[in-house]
């Protein structure tokens, strides 16, 4: 009887099992964080490289609940599978080819030994896996642990991709990339241009059609799913997607709002640009500068990148750019006189390599946020009461543009047209384009103002719907109290 009262009054163990990018292993850390505030013990289980990218996080986590009765954070590290990558090639911001690619979703499916062996060890009462490694579902059925799927995107992209897969418009539609495509079924009219959707005859891409048929199928034989989200951002969505697919979905964002590591999150090599660019945010007036940030997957031409600092001249506004590792060199790109707006002094700031996105895009001065719309960007964004700039590439990111522009209304699309992975060339955006584009967000007319106060107005709600009684803050203490229950009746021999 004493063994099983202990077990009984032991923590809830949940497994967080992230995809190894970045924009994947951000959210899961600050979703362990999250939990671990609750009274659940949280462990994580990735490869060495991505280890490192979330230590920051978790150390800063695991410094708050110092004193308190919440279990620390663990990372479980397995090596990362041979499949002929260079060494230290873990992260999807690695991968410079389509060839590598292909290797590293090799790689990533062969994650799933050391995933079985951490649930014969370990015995968590759940898990928490990405969406990106759709065996898991039944993995952990085979341990009688309970699955939950986590994405990282907007239940609006979840929904949409749910009406691709069951209707196939494009099969309707002209072969033509500026015809406009319907997607049925879903609460609002929505259209695409068919060149800003992934084509699903496109079976070469790794994360083609077939692989989201298996992901969707995996997903809806799950637990449940986990959002990075909350109701009052997507209320139409959310009761669509419970109530009419049927899915079971806890929305339990914005997470980043529960990290304690504003500055290094993401990162464990923050850019040296990063104080200083603090310090010339403080002596700039409020609202005055726009962000330039573009997730750490995207990638631009150096004529992309001409027009892009052509628009900022054009613009006239203060601006925070920060520009990739990857970059070319600015010899290729750089207009003559732009070197001189960055000078000490000047209207611009670039940071070259990882950024403080959350300080910055907090910080007062911080009028608008030129973005490729990734979610947690996006969310980031909402968070912090920025009104954006939509700059879409591929992925979720043309639906996601689709929340900002015409369901929020907290944003200027840039005209973007053309779905292309992270290593595909894309159309050139002019600079006159890209700086009437920030004019319309940043500038002093009604439109702008419109935005500003909606963008503001959202800000607080995503902050009281983390904090006690808010909507997320409820349903993770649901998705607990569902969990503990469902141990408990294992325990007995409940079926």
């Amino acid at each position: 009887m004493a063994v099983k009262d202990e077990q009984q009054q032991a923590p809830l163990h949940i497994l967080f099992f992230p995809f190894p990018a970045h924009g994947h292993l951000i959210p899961i850390a600050d979703m362990a964080a999250l939990f671990a505030a609750r009274g659940v013990r949280c462990s994580i289980l990735t490869t060495p490289v991505n280890a490192a990218i979330m230590r920051s996080s978790v150390d800063h986590a695991n410094d708050a609940f110092a004193g308190t009765d919440s279990p620390a954070i663990d990372i479980s590290v397995a090596p990362f599978p041979d499949v002929g990558l260079p060494p230290g090639v873990e992260n999807g911001t690695a991968i410079k080819s389509q060839g590598d690619r292909g290797k590293f979703f090799e790689a990533a499916q062969l994650l799933r030994e050391p995933f079985d062996r951490f649930l014969v060890d370990n015995r968590p009462d759940a898990v928490v896996s990405d969406s990106f490694f759709p065996w898991s579902v039944d993995a952990a059925a085979e341990h009688g642990v309970p699955r939950l799927a986590f994405l990282g995107s907007s239940m609006f992209a979840l929904s949409c991709i749910d009406s691709m897969l069951r209707h196939d418009p494009l099969a309707t539609v002209p072969d033509d990339p500026d015809a406009l495509v319907s997607l049925p079924g879903l609460p609002h009219r929505v259209e695409l241009r068919r060149s800003q959707l992934m084509d699903p005859a496109n079976e070469a891409e790794h994360w083609g059609w077939a692989f989201f048929q298996g992901l969707n199928a995996a997903d809806q034989r799950s637990f449940g799913e986990v959002f990075n989200s909350f109701d009052e951002l997507e209320p139409d969505y959310v009761e669509h997607y419970r109530t009419t697919l049927g899915r079971r979905a806890w929305l339990v964002g914005p997470v980043a709002l529960a990290t304690k590591d504003m500055a290094g999150r993401g990162t464990d090599a923050l850019s040296p640009d990063a104080d200083s660019c603090i310090g010339w945010l403080d002596m700039k007036p409020a609202g005055s500068v726009v962000y330039i940030s573009f997730g750490t997957l995207t990638s631009f031409s150096p004529a992309e990148l001409h027009e892009l600092a052509r628009g900022l001249e054009l613009s006239g506004m203060n601006f925070v750019w920060v520009i990739g590792a990857a970059c070319p060199d600015s010899s290729e790109w750089m207009p003559e006189g732009f070197a001189e707006l960055t000078a000490h002094g000047g209207r611009g700031f670039i940071i070259r390599g990882w950024a403080p996105q959350m300080l910055i895009l907090n910080h007062p001065a911080v009028g608008g946020f030129l973005t490729h719309c990734g979610w947690n960007s996006t969310l980031e964004a909402v968070s912090a009461g920025v009104p954006m700039v939509t700059w879409p590439r591929y992925a979720d990111q043309f639906n996601n543009e689709k929340v900002i522009v015409e369901l929020l209304k907290v944003g200027v699309s840039i005209g973007a047209k053309d779905y292309a992975s992270c290593v595909e060339a894309h159309e050139v955006i002019g600079g006159e384009v890209i700086a009437e584009s920030i004019g319309r967000l940043m500038g002093n007319g009604e439109e702008g103002d419109a935005m500003r106060k909606k963008a503001k107005a959202l800000g607080c709600k995503a902050r009281s719907a983390v904090e006690g009684g808010g909507s997320s803050y409820n349903a993770v203490g649901r998705l607990i109290d569902e969990l503990t229950a469902r141990r408990s009746s294992v325990k007995v021999g409940v079926p």
